[in-house]
């Protein structure tokens, strides 16, 4: 046991920085669960430290991929059921990866993945003895194409099982592609393990485990993680909701109603038991939002625009306008889109009107398309939200026609999913902006769900 309280307190801080909120309680907690399970049966010791630690079931699979490298299942070259491998015959791994794939057992899927990572994996020179050498999962994916086995696992496993009934062979058509998905994160974990132990944990933990999906940029987001992104949608909603109520009913008093406490007080000899307020009017306002849909942008315009549509109930009017090099209205697609998520971003583009020319994005002209056709949407009950990166490339950025906006609305906000120190760089004219409206940076779901609570109205 020596050394593992340091290991402990490793793995809690690479969770932190992975965005798992692990406080020094949580810790101690894990602390007295290792004491209690010891390491001699490792699921038990993952399931206990997850059970102490977590407080999410989002925050599960960083858990996974941090406890791989901080309580590994070897060291080194693990000895498995394959010693000696089938060399750099791949007909033969091939082979090997049908069999273990139609009988569906994790342990001997761990124990090829090992083999398979060692043999086929391996790159530089020495695989471990020189600064470029290492293992990669890439590499042995790559030569085992597990994907295109598929035919010959679903054959395997309809000999195994003796039947030929249709609906059966659908259900192993799914159940074998679920296999063949364990069978890719067995390789990642390996060739993690075996590079940690090259390179360092807390290198490999950085740059190597996944962050969490409230962590993803929107930017940088591939399409797996946009479409995990959008499930998170109607949760995060009703999560929204639910803060929001709670925040309305402890402002719902207002303040201290002074004439109406003193005469309360006569009751109780002038002590004041039960204090008046006044009552505060409530008030739904419009909401407008104007969404830059170019580029890597259009994955957090639409993003933003389903989490609102999920709470337009908080408003008494939401109208959204679109933008690419011109501005268009398309309140009516995001209404309609709300049954196909996934399918908004090209239905937009091909019902509405963004650009007369080229992709990029012309902030200067869609503010004074905006301002020049839509200004009545903007009153004094209005919040406008402004969704983009302020990138004009190169462009007038037309601060007179966001200011005109501005002069109108009760509130203005700007929503950018650039890091606030890339504001100034290149042709972002985000610090103009920001001198105008109230800018924040949102870069993912979690800055994201932080700013709308923020700016909802009470």
């Amino acid at each position: 046991m020596t050394g593992l309280p340091d290991r402990l307190v490793e793995f809690v801080t690479a969770l932190r920085e992975h965005g798992v909120p692990v406080g020094p309680s949580e810790t101690v907690d894990a602390a007295a669960a290792l004491r209690v399970v010891g390491l001699a049966d490792r699921d038990q010791l993952r399931e206990s430290l997850a059970a102490t630690l977590l407080r999410r079931s989002g925050e599960r699979a960083v858990f996974d991929g941090v406890f791989e490298l901080y309580f590994p299942a070897a060291v080194g070259v693990r000895q498995t059921a394959l010693d000696p491998p089938p060399g750099d015959d791949l007909d033969a791994w091939r082979d090997l990866l049908v069999a273990a794939l139609a009988e569906g057992r994790d342990e001997r899927l761990r124990a090829l993945a090992a083999s398979g990572v060692d043999m086929l994996g391996r790159f530089g020179s020495g695989a471990g003895g020189g600064p470029m050498a290492g293992w990669s999962a890439y590499q042995t994916l790559d030569r085992l194409r597990p994907e295109s086995l598929l035919a010959r696992v679903l054959a395997a496993m309809r000999d195994r099982a003796g039947t030929e009934d249709p609906l059966a062979e659908e259900v192993d058509r799914g159940e074998a592609a679920r296999r063949v998905a364990r069978f890719r994160d067995l390789v990642q974990q390996e060739a993690r393990r075996r590079t940690a132990e090259l390179r360092g944990r807390e290198r490999v933990s950085r740059y190597g485990v996944a962050p969490s999906t409230d962590l993803v940029g929107f930017t940088t987001a591939g399409r797996a993680q946009l479409a995990e992104m959008r499930r998170t949608i109607q949760p995060l909603a009703r999560k929204l909701a639910t803060r929001l109520a709670a925040r309305r009913r402890r402002a719902r008093r207002g303040q201290i109603d002074l004439r109406r406490t003193m005469r309360r007080s006569l009751a109780t000899s002038g002590v004041p038991v039960r204090p008046a307020f006044r009552r505060r009017r409530q008030g739904r306002p419009d909401l407008v939002l104007l969404c830059d849909m170019s580029g890597s942008v259009a994955g957090f315009a639409q993003f933003t625009l389903l989490l609102v549509q999920a709470l337009r109930d908080q408003f008494s009017r939401v109208r959204v306008f679109a933008f690419v090099g011109v501005t268009d209205e398309i309140t009516h697609l995001v209404e309609a889109g709300e049954d196909d998520p996934e399918g908004l971003a090209s239905r937009i583009f091909r019902e509405a009107t963004l650009t007369w020319w080229g992709t990029n994005s012309d902030y200067g002209n869609a503010l004074a398309t905006f301002a020049e056709r839509w200004l009545d949407a903007v009153g004094p009950r209005t919040s406008v939200l402004i969704l983009g990166d302020g990138r004009t490339n190169g462009g007038d950025p037309n601060l007179r026609a966001l200011r005109r906006i501005a002069d109108r609305a009760r509130h203005v906000y700007w929503l950018n999913p650039e890091a606030e120190p890339l504001w100034h760089t290149g042709d972002s004219a985000a610090r103009a902006y920001a001198e105008v409206v109230t800018m924040y940076e949102c870069r993912n779901i979690r800055q994201l769900s932080q700013v709308i609570t923020r700016l909802l109205p009470a």
